[in-house]
């Protein structure tokens, strides 16, 4: 009786450590288990408490998880993409330690290596993606996370693991993160080529014109086509083609008239 009683006060103490992080496990046999959710990194396992009674799910079992979104994370990613980074840094930093392999450390940890890039401490910026990829290494070449560490390499002069990163994304097989590579290409060959008319002619073919023209499809398009847009603009006015820099002007205020891509024009 005391070994039972000091079971069920044991996982209500874990409930009540939890801080109520809700969401659902999805196993590979189809089946799923919701409560509150946290991750074991001891035992490579998802740890659930509902209805008073812990369990543990080994992370070779589950197939997916879906986690409530975390509280402040709408707020801080609007002032990222308003450029406000710096504001948002701790609220960033805070989700990612806590949703640790919960789904939400990814994207919280690409804007907030965003933010930090945005502050001018880019080495920063790159540590906090190496701490998430040092625990799943897809994430440096899939994903929400994926952009930024690239864009922290570029901007630190690290090409060699770039161009690996870049060659996985592309071969990915993800639309989305397919599509980020080859905006990211133009992004290389314009800072290798030191933004000359040559380099900008270079990166609308071999990126920017690519994404604008080829991801389309609904679901991947307003992911990945606003900032193609926005780039290719500027390559088109740089090499004397204003005709068509406003024609792509013109396409990214009317289709993406939301993204803050178009609100940097």
């Amino acid at each position: 009786m005391r070994k039972c009683l000091l079971v069920v006060f044991t996982a209500a103490l874990t409930a009540m450590s939890f801080g109520a992080i809700k969401g659902k496990v999805i196993k590979t046999d189809g089946t799923d288990i919701a409560g509150e959710i946290k991750w074991s990194n001891r035992d490579k396992a998802y740890v659930i408490v509902r209805g008073g009674v812990e369990m543990q799910i080994p992370a070779v079992d589950v197939e997916d998880i879906e986690i409530v979104k975390p509280a402040g994370y709408d707020q801080a990613v609007a002032l990222v993409e308003k450029g406000e980074g710096k504001k948002a840094i701790s609220s960033l930093a805070k989700i990612v330690k806590e949703y640790r392999r919960l789904q939400w450390d990814k994207a919280a940890g690409g804007y907030l290596a965003q933010a930090y890039i945005q502050s001018g401490n880019v080495n920063e910026g790159l540590k906090v993606c190496q701490d998430i990829i040092s625990a799943d290494a897809s994430a440096a070449y899939k994903g929400k996370l994926a952009p930024s560490y690239w864009e922290a390499l570029l901007q630190l002069g690290q090409m060699t693991k770039l161009e690996s990163a870049l060659k996985k994304a592309a071969a990915s097989g993800d639309r989305v993160t397919s599509g980020a590579a080859l905006i990211k290409r133009g992004d290389v060959i314009m800072k290798e080529g030191k933004e000359s008319n040559d380099a900008a002619r270079k990166a609308l073919i071999d990126g920017y014109l690519r994404v604008v023209m080829m991801y389309t499809d609904a679901g991947v398009a307003e992911e990945v086509r606003p900032e193609a847009l926005y780039k290719a603009a500027q390559c088109f006015e740089k090499v004397g083609q204003a005709a068509r820099a406003d024609m792509m002007r013109k396409e990214l205020r009317t289709m993406y008239k939301d993204s803050p891509w178009a609100a940097k024009q």
